[in-house]
């Protein structure tokens, strides 16, 4: 390959310039390597002693750092290698030096160089090693990006989520998470089981090891058995190689069964071994495996009942239940209803490539007072189908499912989105609004909302000026149970002081969102609110 061949192949390996930082108390050898370093594409900061080093290292995040190992002393070279190895591990240090010492290379090398160069260089191999260099720096970069959106997606903030009764559930799953316990998740079909699972993993200890999902409902008894446990080639009929089962692949990470209630009584026992004995034996073989791995385990039967009928072995429900972790239904958690459908209708907004602006107040009711017997996935699906059929990028009655327009109901349906009742005690909560979910696609928050008390005795709300807030007491929570006619007697300002302020509170706080629920003006919102405040204030 001739030069210039070699030149144009080596520009064309990034498409975004190398950030390299070039050292040596020569200047006119620092010239000569930032020269050479030009032409495969690389924007060179260079600097001629170790101070200066230290102090780019600190100000820059630099892919490649290319040093002379003699500088103002002898080692001063590994100092800087040392440096910016502490200040950003992922960077790569290659090191230069006029003199061809062993003891130093290696010594180089244990400090994390990457290479090591012997003048005078060879600016062929330079420019190779120090592509090599930053590929490997970005393409460690990259992973950590990854693993940092995986983290968010499957971390606690995966959660979607601000009732008192999700919020005390998170609080839970919190303490729960960084310890090894075995963990029994309960709740209805929909509720988000294996995402509660996944949180647990990602925060704790074993989040760099596999998390391993199964469905003991999906798979006949022979199947199951086979998929936890592995089996041997000649085990059964199909068996014609070695396979490794969930448990060994999972070793030294997480494994979630979901629907463990529906588990055969023959493979209960092998699972009930394995919690006790940390081993599994694969089917067929009469050999068995060390494993550890943590279980978690998932299902929306009453477990207790199995027991007492005798389908579910006792014995084994003790070792699964060590934790509990039981998930709200979206009925239980009915001011989540708007957080959840906005979340859901950005995430099919992109995938479909619709400007969705918002959704009307009459869908809105129709969506509060449906039941959502299918919780959470189903509303995921109503969120998808919504924005799917919409033309117009507002979500009206038209664009719902039949089975939210044709449902009735009941007579003891909220007048408001429910508050959880004040038993749960749920933990306070101080959220920034500025970091809060809002109901509406295409809103963003009016910059005087400063804060606000999920739990406590009041809410704090925005006031004229920005900065300021005005203290507005939690009304008394309006009984879900009660029906319009129980309501005669009550006062038409008291009623409207409870549907403004429960209705806030189902927004987040969100003011702009509770004026388009209540069909106000914004401005006059705000004037109710700041009257509540005033009365409150003379009693």
């Amino acid at each position: 390959m001739s030069k210039s061949s070699e030149e144009n192949a080596a520009l064309t390996t990034a498409e975004e310039p190398l950030e390299v930082l070039v050292v040596d108390d020569e200047p006119a050898h620092a010239e000569v390597v930032a020269a050479a370093l030009e032409k495969i594409n690389a924007v060179c900061v260079v600097v001629h002693s170790q101070r200066e080093a230290l102090d780019a290292i600190k100000r820059r995040a630099f892919d490649v750092v290319v040093t002379d190992l003699m500088l103002e002393t002898n080692d001063a070279g590994l100092e800087v290698l040392r440096a910016a190895k502490q200040e950003r591990p992922e960077t790569e240090v290659v090191l230069m030096t006029a003199f061809n010492g062993v003891e130093t290379a290696v010594e180089a090398m244990l400090e994390g160089a990457f290479n090591y160069l012997q003048k005078p260089l060879d600016l062929k191999r330079l420019r190779s090693i120090v592509q090599k260099a930053g590929d490997a720096t970005r393409l460690r970069r990259v992973n950590r990006q990854l693993k940092e959106r995986l983290d968010e997606k499957f971390g606690f903030d995966g959660v979607v989520g601000g009732s008192p009764a999700m919020l005390k559930t998170l609080e839970r799953l919190k303490r729960i998470a960084p310890t090894d316990a075995t963990v029994l998740i309960l709740g209805e079909t929909g509720t988000g089981k294996e995402l509660f699972a996944q949180a647990l993993h990602q925060n704790s200890p074993r989040k760099n090891k596999p998390f391993v999902a199964l469905n003991c409902a999906a798979l006949s008894e022979h199947l199951l058995e086979s998929e936890l446990f592995g089996h041997v080639k000649g085990a059964f009929t199909d068996a014609t190689s070695d396979r490794v089962g969930k448990f060994e692949y999972a070793n030294g990470g997480t494994i979630f069964l979901d629907e463990v209630g529906d588990m055969s009584p023959s493979t209960q026992v092998k699972l009930l071994r394995v919690l006790e004995n940390r081993e599994i034996t694969p089917v067929g073989s009469n050999k068995t495996i060390k494993v550890n791995v943590r279980l978690v385990s998932a299902t929306n039967r009453k477990l207790e009942e199995a027991v007492e009928k005798g389908f579910f072995r006792a014995d084994l429900y003790h070792r699964l239940k060590v934790v509990t972790l039981k998930l709200p239904s979206l009925k239980e958690r009915a001011g989540d209803v708007p957080i959840l459908l906005d979340h859901f209708m950005k995430i099919f907004a992109k995938k479909y490539g619709k400007s969705i602006k918002g959704v009307t107040q009459a869908a809105r009711r129709k969506l509060f007072l449906y039941d959502w017997p299918g919780n959470v996935r189903e509303l995921r699906n109503v969120a998808e189908s919504v924005v799917v059929v919409d033309f117009d990028g507002l979500i009206d009655v038209d664009d719902l499912p039949d089975e939210i327009l044709d449902a009735t109901p009941n007579s003891t349906a909220p007048l408001a989105l429910p508050t959880p009742e004040r038993t749960l005690e749920p933990p306070t909560l101080d959220v920034s609004f500025a970091d809060a979910p809002t109901v509406g696609v295409s809103e963003t928050l009016d910059a005087s909302v400063v804060s606000a008390t999920v739990a406590g005795s009041a809410s704090v709300l925005p006031s004229s000026s920005p900065g300021s807030s005005v203290a507005v007491p939690n009304p008394a929570p309006l009984d879900s149970a009660r029906s319009l006619k129980s309501l005669v007697g009550v006062s038409l300002d008291e009623l409207e002081r409870v549907f403004i302020l429960e209705t806030l509170r189902s927004t987040g706080g969100n003011r702009e969102e509770t004026a388009k629920i209540l069909g106000l003006g914004e401005r006059t919102l705000y004037r109710r609110l700041k009257e509540f405040a005033q009365t409150d204030a003379a009693k």
